[in-house]
Protein backbone atom coordinates (compact mmCIF):
# COMPACT_ATOMS: atom_id res chain seq x y z
CA UNK A 1 0.00 0.00 0.00
CA UNK A 2 1.11 3.41 -1.01
CA UNK A 3 0.73 6.78 0.41
CA UNK A 4 0.49 10.15 -1.38
CA UNK A 5 1.26 13.89 0.70
CA UNK A 6 -2.28 15.08 -1.17
CA UNK A 7 -0.85 18.41 0.52
CA UNK A 8 2.77 18.08 -0.92
CA UNK A 9 1.45 17.01 -4.16
CA UNK A 10 -1.01 20.04 -4.49
CA UNK A 11 1.89 22.29 -4.04
CA UNK A 12 4.03 20.44 -7.01
CA UNK A 13 0.76 20.77 -9.21
CA UNK A 14 0.10 24.13 -8.38
CA UNK A 15 3.90 24.97 -9.22
CA UNK A 16 3.58 23.06 -12.36
CA UNK A 17 0.15 24.81 -13.36
CA UNK A 18 2.50 28.18 -12.68
CA UNK A 19 4.84 27.03 -15.62
CA UNK A 20 2.44 25.54 -18.11
CA UNK A 21 0.19 27.44 -20.56
CA UNK A 22 -2.68 26.20 -19.65
CA UNK A 23 -2.86 26.86 -16.29
CA UNK A 24 -3.75 23.72 -14.71
CA UNK A 25 -2.07 20.32 -13.90
CA UNK A 26 -3.19 17.24 -13.10
CA UNK A 27 -2.46 13.90 -11.36
CA UNK A 28 -4.03 10.56 -11.00
CA UNK A 29 -3.47 9.17 -7.39
CA UNK A 30 -3.10 5.18 -7.83
CA UNK A 31 -5.57 3.40 -6.09
CA UNK A 32 -6.40 -0.57 -5.81
CA UNK A 33 -9.95 -0.30 -6.14
CA UNK A 34 -11.06 -1.13 -10.25
CA UNK A 35 -13.14 1.41 -11.02
CA UNK A 36 -12.94 4.04 -8.92
CA UNK A 37 -10.40 7.20 -10.62
CA UNK A 38 -9.14 10.12 -8.13
CA UNK A 39 -7.17 13.07 -9.68
CA UNK A 40 -5.77 15.70 -8.03
CA UNK A 41 -6.01 18.78 -10.21
CA UNK A 42 -4.76 22.38 -9.53
CA UNK A 43 -6.07 25.17 -11.89
CA UNK A 44 -4.73 28.80 -11.39
CA UNK A 45 -6.94 31.50 -10.98
CA UNK A 46 -8.91 32.29 -13.97
CA UNK A 47 -8.07 28.58 -15.83
CA UNK A 48 -11.12 26.39 -16.55
CA UNK A 49 -11.66 22.66 -17.80
CA UNK A 50 -13.82 23.62 -21.00
CA UNK A 51 -17.30 21.95 -20.79
CA UNK A 52 -16.79 18.13 -21.45
CA UNK A 53 -18.68 14.81 -20.25
CA UNK A 54 -17.84 12.73 -17.30
CA UNK A 55 -17.22 9.02 -18.23
CA UNK A 56 -19.11 8.23 -15.21
CA UNK A 57 -20.56 9.17 -12.19
CA UNK A 58 -18.54 12.14 -10.25
CA UNK A 59 -18.16 13.88 -7.43
CA UNK A 60 -15.59 16.96 -6.77
CA UNK A 61 -13.66 18.13 -3.08
CA UNK A 62 -12.39 21.39 -3.07
CA UNK A 63 -8.92 21.03 -1.13
CA UNK A 64 -7.92 24.36 -1.74
CA UNK A 65 -9.09 27.80 -3.28
CA UNK A 66 -12.71 28.59 -5.15
CA UNK A 67 -14.32 27.28 -7.65
CA UNK A 68 -17.28 27.58 -10.09
CA UNK A 69 -18.61 24.24 -11.75
CA UNK A 70 -20.82 24.99 -14.71
CA UNK A 71 -23.61 22.18 -16.13
CA UNK A 72 -26.40 24.14 -18.73
CA UNK A 73 -27.77 27.06 -16.65
CA UNK A 74 -26.47 25.96 -13.18
CA UNK A 75 -23.75 27.30 -11.22
CA UNK A 76 -22.38 26.23 -8.22
CA UNK A 77 -19.90 27.63 -6.17
CA UNK A 78 -17.23 25.74 -3.85
CA UNK A 79 -14.72 26.50 -1.67
CA UNK A 80 -12.03 24.89 0.45
CA UNK A 81 -13.66 21.48 2.16
CA UNK A 82 -17.06 21.91 -0.09
CA UNK A 83 -17.79 18.85 -2.22
CA UNK A 84 -20.55 18.45 -4.67
CA UNK A 85 -21.52 15.58 -6.69
CA UNK A 86 -21.17 16.23 -10.93
CA UNK A 87 -24.06 16.89 -13.02
CA UNK A 88 -24.56 13.77 -15.65
CA UNK A 89 -24.42 16.41 -18.19
CA UNK A 90 -21.85 18.51 -20.03
CA UNK A 91 -20.59 20.55 -17.96
CA UNK A 92 -17.39 23.13 -17.01
CA UNK A 93 -14.86 24.11 -14.34
CA UNK A 94 -13.49 27.59 -13.23
CA UNK A 95 -11.03 28.93 -10.98
CA UNK A 96 -11.94 31.85 -9.11
CA UNK A 97 -8.33 31.25 -7.31
CA UNK A 98 -5.40 29.13 -7.56
CA UNK A 99 -7.34 26.17 -6.50
CA UNK A 100 -7.09 22.16 -6.03
CA UNK A 101 -9.71 19.88 -6.27
CA UNK A 102 -9.99 16.67 -5.78
CA UNK A 103 -11.78 14.61 -8.69
CA UNK A 104 -13.46 11.02 -8.24
CA UNK A 105 -15.11 9.41 -11.32
CA UNK A 106 -16.70 6.06 -11.01
CA UNK A 107 -16.02 4.56 -14.32
CA UNK A 108 -18.03 1.80 -15.36
CA UNK A 109 -16.62 -1.87 -16.12
CA UNK A 110 -16.34 -2.30 -20.12
CA UNK A 111 -18.05 -5.33 -21.60
CA UNK A 112 -15.18 -7.40 -22.73
CA UNK A 113 -14.54 -7.75 -26.22
CA UNK A 114 -16.14 -9.71 -28.95
CA UNK A 115 -13.79 -12.12 -30.99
Amino acid sequence: MSTVDVHQLSAELLDRAARGSAHRAASTLPHPVDGLRQTLIALLGGAELGEHESPGPASLLVLRGRVRLLAGDQTVELGAHEFTPIPDRRHSLHADEDSVVLLSVAIPEQAPLAD
